[in-house]
């Protein structure tokens, strides 16, 4: 039976909340406060139809807040039209320049409007490790910066199986390309089978950190493979997570798909160019003073210094975090770049 871990991170600006198995991270959720709660998962709205797309058999539909429009597909015999009222849920949050994807639960009444914000961070902990109790404070934090390190990684090395897993995103698809390093005196039969079996495992594993969704492409090690074997692999490795298996192919691919529920961990830490956020800039700060104020409770004072912009984001969440933090502009700090002192 696996061990199982979760960490609450409640620093002001962003809650996160972290799933661990067996010493490695699984889950990653990020929930802002100025995020849009019509746009969070499971979140139930009363809508308005704007424009069923009889192409693609959806429709756009008003939610009533910020942001895009949520797309709602149908199925073969479902009509809608333009104006009509309509409960729905969130079933994938926005990313990209898309919005939010919803389920159609019946019909609404009233305006556009949110009926029920989705699940918080600890409401999906719970649902994720029942009766598990969240560790807090300094372990949190430190958990959740680890996360999101291996989350943005594009690669990934596990010296005990010597294997190279590397899983990147394009507009397309997810590509896994799963390299194994042959041990001499070790059966090399026996060591590519471990290295699929391990290589799906963590392929799996570091798709839920990251959040992602969508067609996945596998690169496995060898080609004369065993479609039954490597099935099994997969289903086992992806279990849990609502996948659709495509067939093995002569050359050592498998695909299959998986669907969209969150919005990817980079998404919402980076700007489109891969450059942290504003946002994301000035949480940063207030998490590692809250860290060291934590860590070291008879400092009566502890001072951050950072680039002005970051530091005009970052005061309103540093005065939350009560008397023994201060904060200070420093012209002479790049971006991204901030030093904790007693002050």
């Amino acid at each position: 039976m696996s061990e199982v871990e979760v960490f609450l991170d409640d620093t002001p600006g962003e809650v996160r909340g972290v799933v661990s198995r067996d010493g490695r991270f699984e889950r990653l959720i990020i929930q802002r406060e100025d995020d849009p709660p019509e746009h969070r998962l499971g979140a139930r709205l009363t809508g308005r139809v704007m424009e069923p797309d009889v192409a693609f058999r959806a429709a756009f539909v008003d939610l009533g807040g910020a942001g895009k429009p949520g797309f709602l597909p149908l199925g073969k015999r479902e009509a809608i039209r333009t104006g009509d009222i309509i409960e729905v849920e969130v079933t994938a949050e926005p990313r990209e320049a898309k919005g939010p994807v919803l389920k159609r639960l019946g019909a609404g009444q009233g305006r556009p409007r949110l009926l029920a914000p989705g699940p918080d961070v600890a409401a999906r902990l719970r649902a994720l490790a029942p009766g598990v109790e969240p560790i807090t404070g300094v372990p949190a934090i430190q958990s959740s910066r680890d996360a999101e390190e291996e989350a943005l990684a594009a690669s990934d090395f596990f010296a005990e199986w010597a294997l190279d897993v590397a899983v990147q995103r394009t507009r397309a698809l997810i590509a896994v390309d799963i390299d194994y390093m042959h041990i001499a005196g070790r059966d090399a039969r026996k060591g590519r089978a471990t290295a699929n079996r391990q290589g799906l495992v963590q392929a799996a594993r570091l798709i839920r950190l990251k959040g992602w969704g969508g067609l996945v492409a596998v690169d496995l090690v060898g080609t004369a493979l065993d479609p039954s074997q490597i099935a099994d692999m997969a289903k086992t490795a992806f279990a849990g997570d609502d996948a659709s298996f495509g067939p093995l192919s002569r050359f050592g691919l498998l695909q299959l798909a998986l669907p969209w529920r969150t919005r990817p961990v980079e998404e919402t830490l980076n700007e489109p160019g891969g450059r942290r956020s504003a946002t994301t800039r000035a949480i940063d700060v207030a998490r590692h003073l809250k860290h060291a104020l934590l860590s070291d409770t008879t400092i009566p004072r502890l001072v951050a210094r950072c680039a002005p912009d970051e530091s005009a984001g970052a005061a309103p969440l540093v005065a939350r975090l009560g008397p023994r933090a201060g904060l200070k502009a420093d012209p002479t700090l790049q971006a991204g770049r901030f030093v904790i002192e007693e002050g």
